[in-house]
Parts: C-alpha cells; structure tokens; sequence
C-alpha cells in the first residue's frame, strides 16, 4: 500500500470514527460535525507526519476519545449504569491497556473522578467513556512521557537491523517442530536434538568491552558452547501483581500460540524440562540455525522455542534471540558482561542501541521488517559457577518493576 492510500485509509477511518461519536453525542447533526472534525485532524496529523514517526499524540488521544464516545453509548445502553460506574469502567479498560501496572490503578481513578464530576450534569454514557478516556491519555502523557513503544524501522532491509532475528511462524503454532518446519522450507539439513551442541557457537564471539572469554569460568563456557551436555531443572518466582495477568496470557495465547508458555509454579516445574537444540546446516556444513527447544519433559507440551544468533558490532559482541510469532519475531538483543566470580551476565538493561527488546513485523515476499522497540521490557540473565555446579538466574522487569525470576540449576547429564 503507498503513502496516499495509507493517508486516505486513516482519514476514512477517523471520520467514520468522528461520525459515529458526533452521533452518540449530538445526533444527526452532531455525525456531521464530528467526521469533518475528526477527518480534518486526521489529515493535518499525517501531513505533519515524518517518515518513520506514528501520528501524533494529540490525533491519537482524539481519536481513542471518539471511540470510547461509541462504545460508551453502547455500554450504557445494554447495562443501564451511571456517570460513575461507566467512568470506572472506561478507565479500567483502557488503564488495562497501558500495560504499566502504575496505569492500572491510574485508569480507574480518572474514570472515577470524571465520572463523579459529570454526574452532578447527568452526562450521557458516550460523554462520560469519551471525557475519561482522553482525560487518562492526557494524563499519562504527562506522568509517563518515555515512550513504551516506538517505531524503529519501517519497511526496511534485515541487513539494517542486526539486532533482530528475522524468523516468523508462518502459521499460528509455534511448537516443538518449528525448526524442522523451517529447513523444510529452506531445503537445508534439519538435525533433531543435535548432540553436543550449543546455544553459541563460540563464546569468543561475545568479546568485547566488557568481556574477556579466555576469564570466564571454564565451566561457564561449556554451557554455552555444549548446552545438550546438561540438563536444568527451574523454579520460576513470580511477583504477585503479574499473576493474574499472565496467567489469562497463557491460557488465551501462549498455549495455543506453543510459544512462551513459563511454568506458573513450582508443581508445574516439577514436570521437569525437556532441553535440546535443533539445528539447520547449510550446504558448506556450518550450522546457521540454532533453535533451543524447551518443554515439559512428562508430555512435551512447548515451553519455548527460542532462535540463537550471535553479532559483533564496533568491536563489542552480542546475543539477539528470537521468538517466532505469527509473522513476526520477539527479538532479545543482549550485551555480554563478565561477572566477578567468572560468570557470565546476557544483558538488555543498558542503552547502547543495540541491546533491547524488538517486536519485528517479516514481510518474507519483499524481504523487509518493520520494528518496534520495546523500551519498558528489560531482561538480564547470570550464569555462574558453584560448588562444582551451575546456577542461573534469569530474573525480568516491567517498566522498572520486577515481575519475574527464574531460578535454574544446571547438572551435567
């Protein structure tokens, strides 16, 4: 789709969003009204619209204000419910949205207010939804002004994009057999299980700045290098506040997508975890695709597929992981440093433009991405040596907010 038909799409739709809230509102009239209106801005919001950038946030809060005017009418109408209860539930909804935990509570406290303020004028349902809405956008605007996410690259090369790893799921199931699918499609050497194996290739290939690999703890190396050599056992620690949350991810997504389905407690990681790495090799007999297969070891049932790929840039050398999705791929980039007792630390909690979270749309017929970074996502994995034995943890934040902790031991088979 060029630029004209993409501009001439998005002021369709903001004018038929514009109608439908001038309806709920002012009726006949107010339809009018509010397509020319929201059409109007629409337009000015994409003339003024840079290469690479998304519309502006005034647009934005405009139009998610005249889609909550639509969906109020309609809620009220169904539930009956006042000023208050719909303010409430506006603000639930689209605090929910915000993803941070800080705007969970901040949506339904704006809900509330607007909703108490617009009831002593027996506002309509359409007024209250759409008042709160753009009443909490604003407000987050000015309490979170760091983007959560941001357009990275449109349409681009994966050559421009080192940091992310360009695999999708060609269908809408991950699972334990997407590396085999994959070098069916390639028509390269699929091996299953592949023994000896590791998730990097070398661990010389993470120089840099920050890392000597000739300090790091020999056993350490093994692991990376040779990770089919061990087995691990896990015990995830989930902070209270993402349960729930999760938990309704896993059930409607993960486990039907076969991809980033995390053991909820320690009786699930008592099931155990099944551990291989499947590979791809080229013609030349170099391995170019490294998948790390995780499941539950009583059924199979998929934990994670996760892509390995190592990268040098200036010098400094890097691990990106990619998570295929639907026609997509979630890309760890981390930075290697060295712990003081010779571990190793895979890092996304530093700003180097390189290390970070990516959610890449693959268009595989042109061979071009479109990515976001996703800025409020962090991760940092330390492995180390103890007592003869490895330890890991692989602990995960949420806009500076701990959520997560997965605490492995890792025995030699």
């Amino acid at each position: 789709m060029g630029r004209t038909s993409e501009v001439a799409s998005a002021v369709g739709f903001s004018a038929l969003a514009g109608a439908a809230a001038g309806a709920s509102l002012g009726g006949r009239r107010g339809a009018a009204v509010g397509a020319v209106a929201l059409g109007a801005s629409e337009a000015v919001a994409r003339a003024r619209q840079r290469e690479g950038e998304i519309p502006a946030l005034w647009q934005r809060i405009a139009v998610s204000g005249a889609l909550a005017a639509s969906l109020g009418a309609a809620a009220g109408a169904v539930s009956g419910a006042g000023p208050r209860a719909v303010g409430t539930g506006a603000g639930a909804v689209v605090g929910a949205m915000g993803l941070r935990p800080q705007k969970l509570a901040l949506g339904p406290a704006i809900g509330l207010a607007v909703g108490q303020l617009l009831s002593r004028r027996r506002a309509s349902a359409a007024l209250v939804a759409s008042s709160t809405v753009v009443a909490y956008r604003t407000a987050a605007a000015l309490l979170f002004p760091d983007a959560q996410v941001s357009l990275l690259a449109e349409r681009v090369p994966a050559s421009e994009l080192p940091f992310v790893v360009p695999r999708p799921a060609r269908t809408g199931y991950v699972g334990t057999g997407y590396v085999r699918e994959l070098a069916d499609e390639l028509g390269a050497t699929y091996t299953a299980a592949a023994p000896d194996t590791g998730i990097v290739a070398s661990l010389d290939a993470l120089a840099g700045p920050g890392l000597d690999p000739a300090r790091v703890d020999p056993l350490v190396r093994e692991f990376y290098e040779h990770t089919t050599r061990f087995s691990l056992d896990v015990v995830p620690v989930w902070r209270t506040w993402v349960r729930p949350w999760y938990l309704a991810y896993r059930t409607v997504v993960a486990r039907r997508l076969g991809q980033a389905s995390l053991p909820m407690n320690q009786r699930e990681a008592q099931r155990g975890v099944r551990s291989r790495i499947d590979t791809i090799t080229d013609v030349d007999g170099t391995i170019s695709v490294r998948g790390w297969v995780r499941s539950f070891a009583d059924d199979d049932e998929p934990i994670m597929l996760g892509i390995y790929t190592t990268y040098s840039v200036d010098g400094c050398g890097y691990v990106s992981v990619g998570f295929p999705v639907p026609e997509g791929s979630f890309t760890a980039t981390l930075r290697p440093r060295a712990r003081p007792d010779a571990g190793l630390r895979l890092t996304s909690r530093v700003h180097d433009g390189q290390a970070g979270h990516y959610l890449t749309h693959i268009d595989t017929a042109a061979d071009e991405l479109t990515a976001l970074a996703v800025h409020g996502f962090e991760e940092q994995l330390d492995v180390w040596a103890e007592g003869g034995a490895l330890r890991a943890e692989h602990a995960f934040w949420l806009f500076g907010l701990p959520f997560l902790t997965l605490q492995y031991r890792i025995d030699r088979r």
